[in-house]
């Protein structure tokens, strides 16, 4: 009998135990006077979010909304506090009046298990601060110019794989179809390498690129494990052997860098870059610059700038297959500057072609590839003009999609309407209401090759064909709620009709 009372009394012990673990922190916002939801045991306030009913989007969208009148909002992912941002002013503090307080992103690098999470994306501080500083010169306007006639010529190849595909008379999937023509445009710019994503249905490149942002039960696996255990995870890196899409990058832009070296290849691309950190490892002091460095450098720059701007360019389509009138102004002004050059597209209409923006930026607005920017404190830090104080690694929740969809901000927020930037109407905004690209030190650093190759797309696809909706496009919109960044659940399929003009 005393046996059984033992176990009970153990069961019990070891029940308490672990309840107190994963409350010991909830009155952590409490007494700091922060308004938040009541956090449950385990999940803390994202039950929905793990158990993937609901997308991140969402639920920061609809806590911003009840607790509108707080400047902030404190909530917990499991048992880790976090604050979410809402006033602007503190927003625009925390990226850019007091970024020293908030360098870091807060993302684990593990090394050993993945080693190519240690990039520009991830990094903190010591080591990002003087990688950004090198890595900027690529991405300047005149490095973009020099790059602008590799742009034009992988979107002729856009035009005919294109041109296949409508020819069918088929529904096409314009993810797949954006992501293979951005895969080809960071390859030729960035790299100096034909990827053939457009040409070759079996492109290694793109069949390893989905496999980064592939949605099956083992990435999310992977990303729980580490977000909740990073050292533990980290270690399994001692046991596990690489995976493919490790291995594969780092073959490349190793042997990439070897072979200009041997050849004295000098391209102005983003591989040069890193062949010269290689040339003079003193530029960065405290830095132990390996291969491993450099390729996660690079594998960062191609997995962000194919996902992000493929996304992009597919919700303007989008849009602008439901949105008629919008489509036809913005095919017209296509037209035009076509029309103006003798039928070719030069590297400043890209800059003239005003509603093109407009409508850039309204996808943007729309449909921010990240639904939220992240950062954490380095030093205990005040808030100001409130009594509220976080300790030193406290984790900072920008909640960009809930500020993009406000109506206070964007009146009718899910209607698109490319004249909210117009240069009256974004001067009346705060700036901090608008973030696609992040602000601050630690913004994009690829932003504007990102618009470039976007807008060039657009205006390859638009040019001649009209997009249209069809039996198989998705009405209403629905997010993904396991994608890492916004994504449509399912892809988007539109109806591309030839129409010389």
């Amino acid at each position: 009998m005393a046996t059984y009372v033992e176990i009970i009394c153990g069961i019990i012990a070891v029940f308490l135990a672990f309840y107190y673990y994963f409350t010991s922190t909830f009155d952590f916002w409490k007494v700091r006077g922060v308004a938040g939801p009541r956090p449950m045991p385990v999940f803390g306030n994202m039950k929905n979010v793990m158990l993937l009913k609901t997308s991140t989007s969402h639920f920061l969208r609809d806590i911003y909304k009840e607790y509108e009148n707080e400047p902030m909002i404190g909530i917990f992912a499991r048992r880790t506090p976090i604050i979410i941002i809402r006033d602007p002013e503190l927003i625009k503090d925390v990226l850019i009046r007091d970024f020293s307080k908030f360098v870091d992103r807060g993302f684990p690098v593990v090394e050993k298990a993945e080693p190519l999470s240690q990039h520009l994306f991830n990094l903190e501080a010591e080591r990002w601060r003087p990688l950004r500083t090198r890595l900027s010169p690529v991405f300047t306007s005149g490095k973009l110019k020099e790059m602008f006639p590799l742009i034009i010529d992988c979107s002729k190849h856009l035009q005919q794989y294109l041109d296949k595909l409508a020819s069918k008379g088929e529904p096409v999937e314009c993810r797949e179809l954006t992501a293979k023509f951005t895969t080809d445009v960071i390859g030729s710019c960035a790299f100096g390498i034909e990827m053939n994503a457009l040409s070759d249905e079996e492109s290694e490149f793109r069949r390893v690129g989905r496999q980064v942002f592939d949605v099956n039960f083992w990435q999310v696996m992977r990303f729980r494990l580490r977000q909740m255990a990073p050292k533990f995870y980290n270690l399994l890196g001692y046991v596990l052997p690489p995976t493919e899409i490790t291995t594969f990058f780092t073959k490349i832009i190793v042997d990439t860098m070897l072979y200009r070296n041997e050849n004295k290849i000098v391209r102005p691309d983003f591989v040069n870059m890193l062949l010269e950190l290689k040339k003079h490892p003193d530029k960065l002091e405290n830095i132990k610059l390996t291969d491993t460095l450099l390729t996660a450098q690079a594998f960062v720059f191609f997995i962000a700038g194919f996902e992000t701007s493929s996304t992009t360019m597919t919700h303007a389509l989008y849009e602008l297959a439901l949105n008629v009138d919008v489509q036809k102004k913005l095919r017209q002004e296509i037209k035009e500057h076509y029309e103006k050059n003798n039928g070719e597209l030069k590297y400043d209409d890209i800059k003239n072609m005003a509603y093109l923006d407009l409508v850039f930026r309204e996808t943007l607005r729309k449909y921010p590839p990240g639904p939220l920017l992240v950062r954490k404190s380095v030093a205990s830090y005040t808030f100001k003009n409130t009594k509220v104080t976080i300790p030193e690694k406290s984790v900072i929740w920008i909640p960009l999609y809930a500020l993009h969809h406000d109506p206070a901000i964007y009146p009718n927020p899910d209607a698109f309407i490319p004249e909210r930037f117009t240069d009256d109407a974004v001067a009346a905004r705060h700036p901090m209401h608008y973030l696609p690209f992040g602000d601050g030190p630690r913004n994009c650093i690829g932003a504007r090759f990102a618009v470039y190759q976007s807008k060039v797309g657009l205006i390859t696809m638009l040019r001649n064909y009209k997009v249209e909706v069809c039996d198989k496009t998705m009405i209403p919109y629905v997010i993904d709620p396991a994608a890492f960044l916004l994504a449509p659940k399912g892809g988007i399929y539109l109806k591309f009709t030839k129409e010389e003009s």
